[in-house]
């Protein structure tokens, strides 16, 4: 079986806004056996939640060196619809909604749009809070990056 690599992908706020951290959890994995792991955070002390978990999948992307196939686990709606539908729409309206108004995030969008292009992204969701040990330890991770700015 082919070494697959995994990204579970968090964001956090203190306030929405306010403090904030990303984090992220990259495994690379041979079937079930773990063949090597990457921690990633970071934080900002004013910002939104959806900006932190847009973040986080985008560090995960940019921080591989060359083109790579990686299933992306987020446990947001908010990143996950956005990336495999509505970010389609937007580009074809020049970055405005359908109601004709900016995209909230769009220099994030863009920046995730030409990451995932260097990468075959397959993108999934998880429920959050719910147990799942590497959306727990994604969550963490968050809450870590965020702690300087608090």
């Amino acid at each position: 079986m082919p070494t697959t690599l995994y990204a579970f992908t968090d964001g956090a706020c203190s306030g929405n806004p306010g403090p904030g951290g990303w984090g992220a959890l990259l495994q690379a994995k041979d079937g079930d056996t773990l063949l090597k792991e990457r921690e990633l955070k970071g934080g900002e002390a004013n910002t939104t939640n959806n900006r932190m978990e847009l973040l986080a999948a985008i560090h995960a992307l940019e921080t591989l060196g060359r083109p790579t196939r990686i299933t992306i686990i987020t446990d947001s709606q908010y990143v996950k619809n956005g990336v495999t539908g509505w970010i389609h729409g937007w580009k074809r309206n020049g970055w405005k909604t359908a109601a004709k108004r900016p995209v909230k995030n769009a220099e994030l969008w863009q920046r995730l749009d030409e990451a995932a292009k260097q990468h075959d992204v397959t993108w999934e969701w998880v429920k959050g809070h719910a147990g799942h040990p590497e959306n727990e330890r994604a969550d963490e991770l968050a809450r870590a990056g965020m702690a300087p700015f608090k």
